[in-house]
């Protein structure tokens, strides 16, 4: 499996979208529970992350949180700032498709992540898509908080959602928890 592996994040990184889009789908079908062969191909989505296309930075970002399940030597915690940062990336699909992963890592490393996105939350204010950057942080949060069965996610999620100023928005990111 690790060739196969290899084969497709080759195919992600090389290929024309049509091949990087198969790929992309069947890295994230194969690797929808722990996987032995992640770190075949771990430094090679991480680099990704720099990439000059966005399309490979949203499919690294993706694989990455997708593969964070398959992560027992525990790399995660020292690439989690690379992800953090894609969900600031300069197109703001790219930085939407990491952010919406970004649950994935969460149900691993819940911490990490809830710290992460706490600061994404309140920077987020003064972006110009800030109300659907917090609503996906909301949404991711509560994903995370359906599998853990962590009632402390949903009392921080409540927390934040008390901060927005705007009670339409309120209104709508407390939709995410009914």
């Amino acid at each position: 499996m690790p060739d196969w592996a290899i084969e497709r994040w080759t195919m992600v990184e090389q290929g024309d979208r049509e091949t990087q889009g198969q790929a992309f789908q069947d890295l994230l079908a194969a690797s929808t529970g722990p996987v032995p062969w992640a770190y075949s191909i771990w430094d090679r989505v991480v680099g990704g992350l720099r990439s000059k296309d966005n399309r490979i930075r949203a499919i690294s970002a993706q694989v990455l949180c997708q593969l964070a399940a398959s992560d027992p030597e525990e790399r995660m915690p020292s690439v989690f700032a690379q992800l953090l940062d894609i969900t600031r990336d300069e197109k703001f699909v790219t930085a939407r498709h990491c952010l919406q992963a970004l649950w994935r890592v969460g149900v691993s490393w819940p911490e990490l992540v809830l710290a992460g996105l706490e600061t994404r939350f309140q920077e987020s204010v003064a972006e110009k898509n800030g109300t659907l950057v917090r609503y996906d942080i909301l949404v991711g949060m509560r994903r995370m908080a359906d599998v853990l069965g962590e009632a402390g996610i949903r009392e921080r999620a409540q927390q934040w959602i008390a901060l927005e100023a705007d009670a339409k928005y309120r209104k709508k990111y407390a939709g995410v928890w009914r």
